[in-house]
Parts: structure tokens; sequence; C-alpha cells
């Protein structure tokens, strides 16, 4: 058929299962926005920032389980959706960016037309898995096939497609494709059946989940390779959900084993006594806790981090939940599920990691118990980088599988507002809270208009101190007197009203037990304002290690030798 490429773009995405397109109209994009004017099927989310777009995306892919897609202008465009793009790449999240591009004569000439960045898709180049300029309509159903391909195999990271002006307007024949079949990568029988004769002869075998689990809907198999075999679970930070944490074999989330709060210790000295650990989508950036004394089975679809953590280590290649359901049966075989439940034995580190956590007498915790008793657990919750923030990577307990949100190592203050947005217009029935401090909030906060213009109804709890608290604190600790970090901010109740949203206020955070519910029960845009000025926020023990760091603390000796 005849089509503009715009069209052959809209309707690929149809083909590939989109229902919503994030992004704001622009001049280099007309023959795409007009495509989408006219296609029922899809719906799209104008933001008031291209920054959202790819936040949006995101969230939309972690909640959906699809990829998101963003649509944005080239040049400044791309830029400001970039750190979006990188967050989701931090978080594995399937995004597709849609960036126009310059007329196709002036493409890298450098001669400053309108919104020219010269070489445009390298700036993407590190936060992407797979970049394409598409120039005439009939290559397009290509490039979104292998866009989706590459989302749906493999590490699911963001894409690229761009696309000159006039490429969305010129017509010619084009011939759309169906979406990829993917088939899932599982390790030969021989490996799986030496991986399965370690684990049932080790005599302390611990489970470690990553957020690969996630990615591949493994979380049922996940439960189901404990429970045959009696092992137990330590899931890192991007794999919390995966297993309940009021699982019987659930130990919990680790961020670092570099933590020194002595509710962690307890739950590293358990990870470092394993003599085998069977690693399922996890990278291990801070290295296996076990160490070299232990035999890392590794299971991951990303051959690079196979046999990158230590040599001793047997890589088993493949998808998180076929390699599980896979494995089992020659556990079973191999008498694995003859171990004793260390049921009693978990319960029991548990409850001395919530008795140390009591004892510390730091808020937060206390707000956080009181925070998850008001949240119902079908709940997708998204923290962005603060104070409370830190405590909830370890202390916040998720019992739903994808329901916790956060930014990942990328660490993207001002994410997780526009994030909650996307995940909420994947799951309208659920309940999306955001929850985010003052200055992160502001990083976004005209997502406001969008909130309330598609009755987006996502609950933001706004921890408001007035400055940059963890920097201020950070300085004012260790480089004797902070700097530069107050802020000046809107009444949040009168910033709510005047985008016609709803805003609350709370006198201490511990009246969020009773104001989230309400606040969900208003079924609209809410921001509930909880001022903590005069809340002694310790520094959050999971980071202390940060002051310790050699660019940490004023110093000689950092020069090269």
């Amino acid at each position: 058929m005849k089509i503009s490429g715009g069209e052959a773009l809209v309707k690929s995405l149809v083909n590939e299962g989109v229902e919503v397109v994030f992004g704001i109209p622009g001049i280099q994009i007309y023959g795409i926005v007009a495509a989408l004017r006219d296609e029922p099927s899809i719906r799209m989310v104008t933001t008031r920032h291209e920054q959202a777009t790819t936040y949006m995306a995101d969230g939309y892919a972690r909640a959906s389980g699809k990829p998101g897609v963003a649509l944005v202008v080239p040049g400044v465009g791309l830029y400001n959706a970039a750190s979006g793009v990188a967050n989701a790449f931090a978080r594995n999240s399937p995004v597709l960016l849609v960036a126009g591009q310059i007329p196709r004569a002036l493409i890298d000439k450098d001669i400053g037309s309108i919104h020219e960045v010269f070489d445009q898709a390298s700036v993407l180049n590190p936060v992407t898995k797979w970049r394409t300029r598409v120039t005439r309509p009939r290559d397009v159903p290509d490039a979104v096939f292998e866009a989706f391909r590459q989302m749906r195999t493999g590490r699911p990271r963001p894409v690229l497609i761009e696309m000159p002006p006039e490429t969305g307007v010129e017509r010619e024949e084009v011939v759309l494709r169906q979406p990829a079949r993917i088939s899932r990568i599982v390790p030969s029988p021989e490996q799986l059946r030496e991986a399965a004769d370690i684990i049932t002869n080790a005599r302390l075998p611990l489970i470690y989940a990553g957020g690969g689990v996630a990615i591949a809907d493994a979380e049922k198999a996940l439960v189901n390779l404990a429970e045959a075999t009696n092992i137990p679970v330590v899931t890192s930070n991007s794999g919390k959900g995966t297993i309940p944490d009021n699982h019987p074999l659930s130990y919990g989330s680790c961020f670092s084993p570099m933590a020194e709060q002595p509710s962690m210790n307890q739950l590293f000295e358990v990870m470092q006594s394993a003599d085998v650990v069977i690693g399922i989508g996890a990278r291990f950036s801070l290295g296996n806790p076990a160490g070299e004394a232990s035999t890392l089975i590794n299971i991951n679809i990303d051959d690079r981090d196979l046999t990158r953590i230590q040599s001793n280590t047997v890589p088993l290649h493949g998808d998180a939940k076929a390699t599980i359901e896979a494995l089992i049966p020659y556990l079973v075989e191999a008498g694995a599920g003859n171990r004793p439940s260390p049921a009693a034995a978990v319960t029991a580190a548990r409850n001395l990691i919530s008795h140390y956590d009591q004892r510390l007498d730091d808020p937060p915790y206390e707000i956080l118990e009181n925070i998850q008793a008001a949240i119902p657990e079908n709940t997708f919750i998204s923290w962005d980088v603060t104070q409370f923030g830190w405590y909830a990577r370890t202390h916040y307990k998720v019992n739903q599988p994808k329901t916790y949100f956060d930014s990942g190592y990328a660490f993207n203050l001002g994410s997780s507002f526009p994030t909650a947005l996307g995940a909420k217009i994947a799951q309208p029935d659920r309940p999306v809270i955001c929850m985010t401090g003052d200055g992160g909030f502001m990083f976004n906060a005209s997502e406001l208009a969008t909130a309330v213009r598609y009755g987006i109804n996502v609950v933001t709890v706004i921890f408001n101190n007035d400055s940059y608290g963890n920097v201020d604190r950070d300085l004012a600790e260790v480089f004797d007197g902070t700097y530069e970090t107050d802020l000046h901010n809107p009444d949040f109740i009168d910033f709510a009203k005047s985008f016609n949203a709803i805003g609350l206020r709370a006198s201490h955070p511990n009246d969020l037990a009773t104001l989230i519910p309400k606040a969900l029960e208003l079924n609209a845009p809410v921001l509930i304002d909880v001022p903590v000025h005069d809340l002694k926020m310790p520094r959050a023990p999971q980071f202390t290690f940060t002051t310790k760091l050699p660019w940490a603390t004023p110093q000689d000796g950092l020069l090269p030798t």
C-alpha cells in the first residue's frame, strides 16, 4: 500500500501492540503526529517537557510489561529526553524513543539548521541498546520490527529510531511486518545437570535474585525453585518483589555489602556464609557477597555478565524463567528437594534484623512502617532519590511483583513523579503513589498539568524540608558546613489547587497513615505536603559508606603516584 512514513510508523506500532505514545508535537515530526491523530487505536499523551516523555514511557513499560514509546523533536528535544532514557537503561526497561531529524540534505552538515545536533544518535550511544535512522517510508517497518525485537530479546534496554521530516510525509509503497517470534534461551541439559549436582551437594546454598527475574516474568518460577529445594532467597534492590517479602524463605533485600547498619550486617553474614550462590538475573555490580570462596551458579540472559563476577563460576546463559523451569526437574532428580526447610532460621534472622531496626531509634523506620500499613499491597509505588528513599531500598516490604519502582544505579533525582504517571496510564484501575522530596518533585512539577488534563490519578507524597537534604547533611557533617542547598518552594497546597488538583498537608509524616488512604479514595491527582523541617533525619545507614569514599572527604593523597 502507498502510505507516508508517519503512517508506516504508526501502523507498525499498532502491529506491535502499542496503545500509548508519550510526546510533544513539533515541527520536524508533523507527519508522525498527523498519523497518530488519524489512528484510533493509539492515544497520544502530551507532556509539558520532553524529559517526562521517556520517564513516563519507562513507568508505562514497568507497570504494563510492554515497551513504552516516546516521541520528541530532534536536537534539544532528544537532549531533554535523554535523562529518562538513561533511567530506563539503568533499570533495563524497554523504551522506544522516536526522535525527529533535520531535513535529509542538511544532516551532519553542521551549518546551523533548526534543532541540528551533529551526529545526533551518538548522543544516546551509552544509554541505548540499538539505534537507527530511517530516510524512506518503505524502510520504516523494518526499523520498527528490529527495534521491538531488540527490546524483547536479551537485556531489554532503550532503543532509538530517528526520522527526517520529509520521511514522515513522503508516500511510497510500504510493506508492513508482523512482530518477530521470540524464543527463550535455555542452557543445555549437560549444563543444567552440572549446576543441579553442585546445588544439591552444597552445604549452605543461597539464591540471589536480581531484576532479571522480573524482566523475564519469572517471579512464580523463582518461588517454585525456592520451595522445591528449600533454598532461601535474598533479592537485590532491583529484584525487590520477585519473591514476596513475607514468604518464609525470603530474607529480604540487600543493597550494598558496604553497609554498616547492624541489621544489614546480619544479612550480609548470611550471604557470606553461603558456599553456593545461585545468582538469577543479577549483575552483582559490587561483587558476589560470598566471594571467591563460594561457587557462583550464574543464570543470566546477558552473556557479558556471565563470568565477569568471579573465576569460580558456573555460567548458565539463558532466560531466567525458562532456565529455572528447566533446572527444577534436574534438581528434583538429584535429590535437592530433600534438604530440610530453613524457614525457622530465616524467620530468626528476619526477627533479628527487625530488632536492630527498632533499636536504631531513627524516625524513618517508624514512618515507613506506618506508610506500609496504609498502602494496599497491589499499589505501584515510585520512589525518588530522597532520604526516605534510601531506607525504602532495603526496608520497604514488597509482596507483589513489579510494584516497586526506583531509578536504580542512575539515581535520577526527579524521576519518580513522571514515572508514576506512566505507570498509572498503564494500570488505571490500580493505585499508584509517588514518594518524592521537594527538590526532586520540582524537576517535573509541571507534569501536574498533564495529570489533571488526562485524569492520571496519582497520589504524590512530597517530603518537604526546603532543601536538597542529603547533600545538605553531607556537606554539614563532612565538609564543615553546607552551601547553596536551601530551596525556595511554593505552597504545595496552593500549587496543587492552581492546576485543579487536590492538596493535602500533614503535620507529621506519621499522618500519612490516614492521609494516604484518604487521598486514594479521592480518585484524583493529589499532592500531600509533608513538612519534615524539624524531623531529625540521620544518615541512612546503608549509605554511610558514601562519606568513606575518597572523593567524599577532604584529604591529601588522591593524586596518582
